[in-house]
This record gives structure tokens, sequence and C-alpha cells, in this order.
């Protein structure tokens, strides 16, 4: 895939933010992890799935999955964003919604504080927060399937980023900005995309909540996707694929409740 780069000699290179301590040592030690281990992870866990979980279940699976429509339409229009990757047009405007989001405006250090805060709403850490508070609070299987869901997400995630192998925007462009680390591996789909919309797709199952309170979660969701961009880490076609690979999985993560608890 050709990606052609914008670069644009009117902007001023703004400072990057840096992060220091013990939190940058965590965040390095986990994006240095070898995505071969995520690889045999998910095979391992796949082999281990197909083998202890009785064939009654399978079955029970599939005729609530082939239920769920919508679940078709979203692996639908994941595969389109992913075709779409090799659109030289669509790269164009990738690269032109990026520029906006990372460089535009005036960037007061609170303000990318606050983004690099919200970010890490996105991560394997805050995931493990808020199952840990559900844990105390008494709501176990909640915070199991939680936990669960986000681990095996996470070896989904790595195994797509793997497969399609799209490089990240800061490798590629010039006269952007990075707040905090750069992360490695690829940058199809958004890991942190997928794990908030995941999050919110499975909370939101289990809390009956009115529309605005739904809205309002969904939109968290997504103003981490657009941190993805504003942090220099990600595209816009990787926050979409992100938040549907997430949505989906939160779905599928009901469906099997439904089967084993319900």
């Amino acid at each position: 895939m050709k990606n052609k780069e914008i670069e644009s000699s009117e902007e001023i290179k703004m400072p990057e933010l840096e992060i220091h301590g013990v939190w940058n040592r965590i965040i390095n030690w986990i994006s240095n992890i070898p995505h071969i281990f995520w690889i045999w992870s998910i095979i391992i866990f796949l082999a281990l799935l197909v083998i202890f979980v009785p064939y009654n279940i399978w079955q029970d699976f599939w005729s609530s999955l082939k239920k769920q429509k919508i679940i078709a339409i979203l692996v639908l229009f994941f595969s389109l964003v992913a075709v779409s990757l090799v659109w030289s047009v669509g790269q164009r405007i990738d690269v032109w919604v990026f520029m906006y989001f990372n460089m535009h405006g005036r960037r007061k250090p609170w303000l990318d504080w606050m983004m690099l805060w919200f970010t890490q709403m996105g991560n394997f850490i805050f995931a493990f927060g808020v199952a840990l508070i559900l844990f105390l609070r008494g709501n176990h299987l909640l915070a199991f399937e939680l936990i669960f869901g986000i681990l095996t997400l996470g070896l989904v995630v790595q195994f797509m980023k793997v497969l399609i192998h799209r490089t990240r925007p800061y490798i590629k462009l010039k006269n952007m900005r990075i707040v905090g680390s750069r992360a490695s591996g690829q940058s199809f789909p958004s890991g942190h995309t997928s794990q908030a919309f995941f999050m919110a797709t499975l909370l939101l199952h289990y809390y009956h909540v009115n529309g605005y309170l739904w809205l309002g979660i969904y939109g968290i969701a997504l103003l981490v996707g657009i941190t993805r961009i504003y942090v220099g880490m990600h595209y816009p076609r990787d926050i979409i694929g992100g938040a549907i690979v997430g949505t989906t999985w939160g779905l599928l993560g009901v469906i099997v409740n439904s089967q084993i608890f319900g």
C-alpha cells in the first residue's frame, strides 16, 4: 500500500509532551511484549476453547449469533474499512483529519495532560481497575466477564494488527506531535478504542440506563478514540476499526453471557 505523506510547511512545530518515571516504564514494558507472544496466546486460547466448551453450547451460541443481524452488519462494515486502507484517496483524508486533530490550534499543557489522561481509559490498567471496583462491590460475574473480554479482545486486536500491518502515523508523517510515549506495533485497528467501546457495550447491557446516559457513555468511548489521534498514535480509520471491533466483541460477550448464565 502506497501512503502519500502530506507535509505542511506552514505548521509550526509544537513541543511534544513526554512522560517519565514509573508510569513511562510500565507503558514501555507493556508495549515491548513481543507480538509473537500474543499470536501464540490466541492459538492456544482458541484450541482450549474448542476442546473444553461442550458441543451443545456451541450450537446454542451459533443459533443466537445468527439472530444478531447487527453483528453481521458490523463485520461487513469492518471489512469495508479494512479493504479501504489500500485506497489512496482514503489515506489522504486520513492524513488530513489526523493532522487537524494532532496539530490544529494552540495546544496548552493542560489540554495535553487532559487528553493523555482520557486516552489511558483505553489501556489494560484502567480496565483492571474498573473490574476490581466491580469485584469489591460484589459484582463478581461482571468483573470476571470484563477481564476475560478485555484479554481476549486484546489478543484479537494484536492478531489483526499483525495481519493488516499498517504503519503508525508518527513513523510516516512529518510536522506532527507526539503526546506521551510512542506506542509500538502496528496501527490498525486501535486497541485503546476497541477496549473503550467493548466496555461501553458490556456495561450498558448490565445497567439499564436512559438514552442520555447511553449517549454519554458511548461519547466517552468516542473521546478515547479521538485522543489516540491527538497523541499521534492512530489514523481516523484505525479509530473506526477499533470502535467496530470493540462493539462487536461486546455484543458477542452479551450472547455468551446469556447462553452460559442466562
